[in-house]
């Protein structure tokens, strides 16, 4: 096993790297992979009442219980630790993701995708807050975007890998989520229990309480929040918008949503130069912008290659959000507070990924998807313009 004595934030071993990314890249997986195959999945239960919402929420309804459980994950790692929290939510996360594949009931299905949220609520909350454990500064910086970019190239395979099973069968893509097993021995191994610090600085005889910038912070946790909601719109929708324009294939829909997530993960490799240059607040602005533009490109397009096109500049302004918020946020939060506040932003990106469908869907209904992602793209633009003026207020002094 390595050393629990911490090396330097800066020289971290390549393996623990490695697990915490592939650990990180477990949240992706357990959305992404079954987005292909949605629509067949809509197609096996058409009798169910309610089919076209229930079988969307199979891709969302583990962002509800993440979203519930994440706070409490971070409040039990800064009190409990770290490593057996991962570990035990690492194996839940294999036994329920891979229940889809045996259960035949939508409602059943659904159960399992809950107990999958609440394993993915320990395995994020934990493997970001190690990440604020095990680095700082610069090198922090350059890991946040590295997590960012594995998690996107994760959603490039899974999705992909999604894709090719569902082509098979509908049941396919759930058989993927076995592949976590790999990581439990890895984590083990690799992984140290860093010292936390108490809420309550005894040693210097204060008893006053860490705080944090809890405007700051409500600000934050509100922007992780919309900002899913509005990406969630390419997992969810996409596949069925693809077949309103005639490609119905599922490969292709993974093709799709695989090919932002590509570029998303080359943009958050770039992240640490992109932060050097930019404020926080500007590199929100731009990346609204960015899917904006995406949106509105996707509600006019008449063709697969002009929705991979648009997809480019999705994948940009999510590659940069995505490090930007976290770093924003962990660069804010006590060390004491790390593990609940980590967890509270884990929670505000699975509730926009639960609100999503929820929010959209009554749009998407009587007036078609390409006005919802025209909807969606307008709401981008309008909070871009806040944080924008936001900047410039503040290079002005006023």
């Amino acid at each position: 096993m390595i050393s629990p004595d911490p090396p330097h934030p800066a020289d971290q071993p390549w393996p623990r790297k490695a697990t915490l990314l592939a650990a990180s890249s477990l949240t992706v997986m357990s959305g992404a992979t079954i987005a292909p195959s949605l629509p067949a999945v809509a197609d096996h239960f058409a009798a169910t009442p309610d089919v076209a919402l229930l079988t969307r929420l199979v891709l969302t309804v583990p962002a509800l219980f993440i979203a519930i459980c994440a706070p409490l994950a971070g409040l039990i790692i800064d009190r409990f630790g770290r490593k057996r929290m991962i570990l035990g939510a690492t194996l839940v996360y294999v036994v329920a993701g891979t229940s889809g594949a045996m259960l035949d009931t939508l409602y059943g299905i659904l159960i399992g995708r809950a107990l999958l949220g609440v394993a993915v609520a320990g395995i994020m909350t934990t493997a970001t807050t190690l990440a604020g454990d095990y680095f700082d500064g610069p090198a922090r910086a350059r890991f946040m975007g590295l997590q960012a970019s594995s998690m996107a190239f994760g959603g490039v395979v899974f999705i992909a890998v999604g894709g090719l099973a569902a082509d098979l069968h509908w049941r396919g893509p759930f058989f993927v989520y076995l592949a976590a097993l790999a990581l439990i021995p890895a984590m083990a191994l690799t992984l140290y229990e860093p010292q936390r610090p108490r809420p309550t600085p005894a040693h210097t005889g204060s008893t006053t309480p860490v705080s944090a910038p809890w405007g700051l912070v409500a600000l934050l946790f509100g922007t992780q929040i919309f900002t899913f909601v509005a990406f969630y719109m390419i997992p969810v929708q996409l596949p069925f918008y693809l077949r309103e324009l005639g490609v119905a294939e599922p490969r292709l829909a993974g093709l799709a949503i695989a090919s932002g997530a590509l570029v998303a993960a080359i943009t958050s490799i770039g992240y640490a130069r992109i932060r050097a240059r930019l404020s926080p607040p500007t590199i929100v602005a731009l990346s609204f912008a960015l899917m904006a533009a995406a949106y509105a490109a996707i509600a006019s397009a008449e063709t697969f290659p002009a929705v991979l096109a648009a997809l480019v500049f999705a994948g940009m302004g999510m590659g940069a959000i995505m490090p930007n918020l976290s770093l924003w946020l962990m660069s804010s939060a006590p060390p004491a507070l790390r593990g609940r506040l980590i967890g509270g932003m884990t929670a505000s990106v699975f509730l926009g990924q639960f609100l999503s469908p929820l929010l959209v869907q009554p749009v998407a209904g009587p007036f078609g998807l390409a006005t919802a992602y025209a909807a969606t793209a307008g709401a981008l633009l309008l909070v871009a313009a806040g944080f924008a003026v936001h900047t410039l207020r503040r290079r002005n002094g006023s």
